[in-house]
């Protein structure tokens, strides 16, 4: 699956999980507009730090030269792209990293404890987001601009909603490896591990394809990365992010766009 549809799809899933809107809304895991809208764009990134194996993905692009280098390294600690970043093993490093950055804090004189390592991770995320889903243009500055404020913004003036990062995070991660098991290449699930299925289980035309020779694991309904049912997925889920902020942008201002059409 391409970045922006990684990123719009982990948009996608946080505003599910998150969002009052009536349709298509789970309600697990309700939160306030600000919640929403800035848990939106931080899945949206998070749903991109798979492929920071990448040396020519999002992340890789997010600063010169140093970006690319540090991809070039995750990747070679990974094995490669779609190795280790992609499967059950990374997804709980994920979680326990992102629950250590939490408890990151720095004593200040004026502002008391300042949560560091959520602002911090707050700020690449929301970066990320901004550049695989061309919310700013020009040089690659701006999305760490914006990045920055969103992250000063929860800080300074509704520091409590920074307690849902962790999960953000985990719910991004989770999502990028649905998305690719969705194309033909899969995910290595189990790794290091790479169990290859039975002669049995190869032989058979649609099995062969969900659990692969290879080891990946794979749901392939969008074919090949970039195919047009991908494009057609992700043009489906912008639609469907752009009802439910829609919906929690006229709620935040006290029009409930439900009453409004019934």
């Amino acid at each position: 699956m391409m970045g922006a549809n990684h990123a719009i799809t982990g948009a996608a899933g946080w505003v599910a999980l998150t969002a009052s809107a009536p349709v298509l809304t789970s309600g697990l895991l309700p939160l306030g507009p600000v919640g929403v809208f800035t848990g939106a764009i931080v899945c949206a990134g998070a749903a991109l730090l798979p492929d920071a194996d990448h040396h020519n993905g999002t992340i890789a692009h997010s600063v010169p030269v140093v970006g690319t280098v540090v991809a070039g390294a995750i990747g070679q600690m990974a094995g490669g792209h779609r190795q280790g970043l992609h499967s059950l093993l990374a997804t709980g490093g994920v979680l326990a990293l992102s629950l250590l950055l939490g408890v990151v804090q720095v004593e200040t004189e004026l502002f008391g404890q300042m949560p560091v390592g959520a602002g911090v991770a707050t700020m690449a995320l929301v970066a990320f987001a901004a550049k695989a889903l061309k919310l700013t243009h020009g040089s690659w500055v701006l999305p760490w601009i914006l990045g920055f404020f969103t992250a000063a913004g929860i800080i300074f003036f509704a520091p409590t909603e920074i307690n849902w990062l962790p999960v953000a995070i985990t719910v991004g991660f989770i999502i990028h490896l649905l998305g690719d098991m969705l194309t033909i290449g899969g995910v290595p699930l189990l790794w290091p591990l790479k169990p290859k299925p039975l002669l049995w289980w190869q032989a058979l035309p649609i099995l062969n394809s969900i659990w692969q020779k290879n080891g990946y694991f794979a749901l392939p309904i969008l074919g090949k990365t970039g195919s047009v049912r991908e494009w057609i997925l992700g043009t489906a889920v912008t639609l469907y992010v752009t009802y439910v902020l829609i919906y929690e942008g006229l709620w935040a201002f006290g029009i409930n766009l439900t009453s409004l059409l019934t």
